[in-house]
């Protein structure tokens, strides 16, 4: 009986993932949804740390508490990422873009943001 559910489970194909999970789903815009993710978890990780409510952090962020609550559970279609950054500045933090030339700037691929929290 082991034998036949081994030979099962290597049917199953195994594809490493790309580094974004919007991009492995074949999602339109992978890149600015992976964008807006990170900077939102950066937003919810500040609010936690400062124990603010959603009503106290709406205040802070100049909108409604609706608004915190889809921030909340990552629904952000209705944000922005400028807007996102706009927010982390509210909360009192540093946001750095750096820009630079790709290795092979001459690559028609799409180019890469990353985002990252210290």
């Amino acid at each position: 009986m082991k034998h036949a559910m081994a030979k099962r489970k290597n049917k199953i194909p195994i594809v490493k993932s790309s580094g974004n999970v919007f991009a492995d789903l074949g999602l339109a815009n992978p890149e600015e949804k992976q964008t807006k993710v990170r900077l939102a978890v950066a937003i919810n990780h500040v609010i936690a740390e400062r124990h603010l409510s959603q009503g106290r952090a709406a205040r802070e962020l100049g909108i409604n508490q609706p608004k915190i609550s889809a921030l909340s559970r990552y629904r952000l279609e209705g944000f922005s990422v400028e807007r996102l950054m706009h927010f982390l500045g509210r909360l009192g933090c540093e946001i750095e873009i750096v820009i630079r030339l790709r290795a092979n700037s001459s690559s028609r691929k799409a180019a890469r943001i990353l985002v990252s929290a210290a």
